[in-house]
């Protein structure tokens, strides 16, 4: 997905309004996503490893769990209190808060990992920067979560899409829901970067279960509900709580999809 610049710095500043919410509203990722990610990249307990746009821990968590020692980099101040909190019982993660594309790393890190938020790294900086914080032969490893619809996959999300009209919300023309396994990757993208060869690409799908307060959290932790106007997400929330509240069992499910793209340092 392609971000203007105003925009994604505008959005991206809306996540640490979601600090209070992101840990228990967002999905976990696959374990195999990380078993997948260490098998490729080679890394051992103890490698150092960065990540970047950590948030509240989400995948920090699975990477200490590992063995690995983690320098979790979040710019957001509230999600950067957050991530401490959550990574209290890993000695071996520490939390700093900075901007990626400033900050100056001490020494070469084994891999660089972004968890749903690669995106939000100025495109301009952000191979370059990965390539001077990596030790020779090291790895950059990222993926974005995003929804994706089975074939005869819950028809909630296409039902509501007149009331994201209705608001002004609604998707670009010719957007498509790609399917599990359908989601374009990026190759292209680390190849013309110059700084990274791909090694590994490989895709992960799940499913969760909402209940419309889980939903709506859920909902409070994406950029572009966040941003909003207070009008706009009464009338939609109000809508999903309605429309769940007719379901017999009041649930929705939502499939996510993910991309692992796992690229070695060039030079």
């Amino acid at each position: 997905m392609s971000i203007a610049r105003d925009d994604r710095e505008r959005l991206a500043a809306t996540f640490d309004r979601a600090a209070g919410l992101y840990q228990r509203a967002r999905p976990e990722y696959p374990s195999g996503l990380f078993d997948r990610l260490v098998e490729v990249t080679g890394l051992t307990p103890g490698d150092r490893v960065l990540e970047v746009g950590a948030a509240t821990g989400k995948a920090t968590i699975p990477l200490a769990q590992r063995g690995l020692q983690v320098t979790a980099i979040e710019m957001g101040p509230n999600l950067a209190v957050a991530a401490r909190a959550n990574l209290a019982g890993h000695p071996n993660a520490e939390v700093i808060q900075a901007r990626f594309e400033d900050w100056d790393p001490p020494s070469p890190f084994d891999a660089v990992v972004a968890a749903t938020a690669w995106q939000w790294i100025d495109p301009t900086v952000r191979y370059q920067q990965a390539w001077r914080t990596l030790r020779p032969t090291g790895h950059l490893a990222f993926w974005d979560a995003v929804h994706v619809i089975p074939e005869g996959g819950d028809m909630f999300f296409a039902d509501i899409q007149d009331v994201y009209d209705e608001i002004g919300e609604s998707l670009p023309p010719g957007t498509i829901v790609p399917g599990p396994g359908d989601l374009p990757d990026r190759r292209g993208e680390i190849e013309a970067s110059g700084w990274f060869d791909v090694v590994d690409i490989c895709q992960f799908d799940w499913e969760r279960v909402y209940d419309a307060e889980g939903y709506i959290e859920l909902l409070d932790t994406f950029s572009g509900h966040i941003a909003m106007w207070p009008w706009q997400r009464d009338r939609l929330y109000g809508e999903v709580r309605r429309r769940l509240s007719a379901r017999e069992d009041g649930l929705l499910r939502r499939h996510w999809g993910v991309v692992l793209h796992v690229a070695r340092r060039r030079g």
